[in-house]
């Protein structure tokens, strides 16, 4: 890679790169530190929020496949029956 490229590929020179990323992550460090946080807790929260959407999801699934089970053993017979009624007049 020439040096262009990797300047272009990294956003800017090495050493420049470089100093922004400790800046950075000393005061994301401080925050974190400040609120009591650890990447430890940020990837398990992650992993507790993906596991709650991903159930949530399911149970979203199963409460739309008993609606609609409650909804034809409604609807069908009345369908049904209208058809029937309908039928006998033609």
């Amino acid at each position: 890679m020439s040096n262009d490229s990797l300047n272009r590929f990294i956003g800017g020179t090495p050493g420049g790169v470089l100093i922004r990323l400790v800046f950075l992550s000393l005061i994301v460090g401080a925050i974190m530190s400040w609120w009591g946080i650890t990447p430890v807790d940020l990837y398990d929260g992650i992993v507790t929020l993906v596991t709650r959407l991903i159930d949530e999801g399911f149970e979203s699934l199963r409460n739309i496949g008993s609606w609609l089970i409650y909804g034809a053993m409604v609807v069908l017979p009345i369908w049904f029956l209208l058809r029937l009624l309908r039928s006998g007049s033609r």
